[in-house]
């Protein structure tokens, strides 16, 4: 690409010496130099390889060299082309900063984004559902869902799409599907949607069980701090600030108001929402499963890691622990209320009124909550990345029980890595009426 490469460097001296041709009223000698930038930018627009460069590219080079031969003999200054090389290089800088900015923020907005066609799915949904008669409402295998002698699932999402591939992906990996029981919480506005797809689309003879957060009265603001917290307007202002590309927020992603849901922070009331099972695995909605996850019932969840670093957690915790991840978690139940983890969660979320201990979502109060009472398991169960890396192994993904998609590029949205996101769609069924309505495609 060496020519690719000089014609750019051609055009920067070019533009020096239009500013000097300026500065000096050399006005034929700048019209001159105007044109062959023109010329060279028409040539670079259209070419990123010498391949790709027209056949007049070796003229334009030649008559780019000829009228710089000519400036430099009228025009050079040391002290004024290292003048001029220099703004351009500070204006460069700042361009580059603010595209920079821009790109963040436009990433942030797109990761919180629903797509319209998630949207409509949601709202026809939600149009049907309220048409059943009160007993087409109801589910099948109720006597299923406080079975202790089950695999237990929880799924806290607002999202139909997501929840349905990793309810799905669940099930057509299951060994036996009877024996799975899927306990999913959404909110008050998706309620109704998430009811009618799992209605027309029961996942076998798998248990689901459908619920609205809003309907958990015993979670107030009384009880959680977090949910006191969430309510102040403090709090919303400083998450809203992200809507807003100048407001100068260097940590954009800390500021998502996704954090201000309380579906986000229910995974810390576990024995609580389910007080009558003994063990649940926690799912989030943007991972897949791949294998049959009921080994996991077997693991004696025991060990120990974390990784945190802060003035208060210092004191308390090693710092060189190892570090983990929420996507696929298993939680002893019973172990969580004879240890009080709800009552070390609220310790540490009243003490970080202020934002100082963490700004960020639910992974480092749990990180901190479950220090020391936490088993690993083996890396091929969960892998992670899939919406933040481009450079996870093939094999590894194929061999993992577990994908995850954490990160911005969720697979539902166009900013997902296409190289990943038919792992993911594999699950979806396209030709579903609902779908084709709404203009989901792969």
């Amino acid at each position: 690409d060496s020519n690719i490469r000089l014609m750019r460097d051609q055009v920067i001296m070019a533009r020096v010496y239009s500013g000097i041709a300026k500065l000096k009223n050399k006005t034929e000698l700048l019209q001159e130099l105007q044109a062959r930038i023109k010329d060279s930018q028409r040539v670079l627009a259209e070419a990123t390889t010498d391949a790709d460069l027209p056949r007049s590219a070796h003229d334009k080079l030649r008559d780019m060299g000829q009228v710089l031969s000519k400036a430099k003999m009228q025009l050079y200054d040391c002290k004024l082309v290292t003048g001029k090389l220099r703004a351009m290089l500070q204006t460069a800088d700042e361009q580059v900063r603010s595209l920079k900015k821009q790109s963040t923020f436009l990433a942030q907005l797109a990761a919180k984004t629903i797509p319209n066609p998630i949207h409509c799915l949601s709202m026809r949904l939600t149009i049907d559902y309220y048409l059943l008669s009160p007993e087409k409402r109801k589910f099948p295998r109720r006597e299923n869902r406080e079975n202790p002698n089950l695999y237990h699932y929880a799924l806290f999402s607002d999202n139909v799409l997501a929840a349905s591939v990793v309810v799905n992906s669940t099930i057509m990996n299951a060994k036996d599907p009877s024996k799975h029981v899927f306990h999913l919480v959404t909110d008050k506005l998706n309620f109704a949607a998430m009811n009618m797809w799992f209605l027309l689309n029961p996942p076998g003879k798998a248990t689901i069980h459908v619920e609205n957060v809003d309907e958990f009265k015993w979670l107030n603001s009384s009880y959680c701090p977090v949910l006191r917290q969430l309510e102040s307007a403090a709090m919303k202002e400083y998450y809203f600030k992200a809507d807003h590309p100048s407001s100068g927020s260097s940590n954009l992603k800390y500021r998502n108001p996704k954090y201000l849901s309380m579906l986000n922070h229910l995974r810390f009331y576990l024995p609580e929402v389910y007080p009558k099972l003994n063990k649940i695995l926690f799912l989030d909605d943007d991972i897949i499963v791949q294998k049959d996850l009921t080994p996991l019932w077997e693991v004696n969840l025991n060990g120990k890691y974390l990784n945190f670093s802060n003035p208060h957690i210092a004191r308390n915790f090693n710092p060189n622990a190892c570090g983990w991840a929420y996507g696929m978690n298993m939680f002893d139940l019973k172990e969580w209320k004879k240890r009080d983890i709800t009552g070390i969660y609220h310790k540490w979320q009243n003490m970080n009124e202020n934002r100082t201990l963490w700004k960020l979502g639910t992974l480092p109060p749990g990180l901190i909550t479950f220090y020391g009472l936490t088993h690993p398991l083996d890396k091929s169960w969960h892998v992670l990345g899939l919406g933040y890396n481009p450079s996870i192994a093939k094999k590894d993904i194929q061999n993992a029980a577990v994908v995850h998609y954490n990160g911005n590029m969720k697979p539902w949205l166009e900013l997902a890595m296409s190289k990943y996101r038919p792992y993911w769609t594999k699950y979806i069924k396209f030709d579903h009426p609902y779908l084709r309505r709404c203009n989901l495609h792969e």
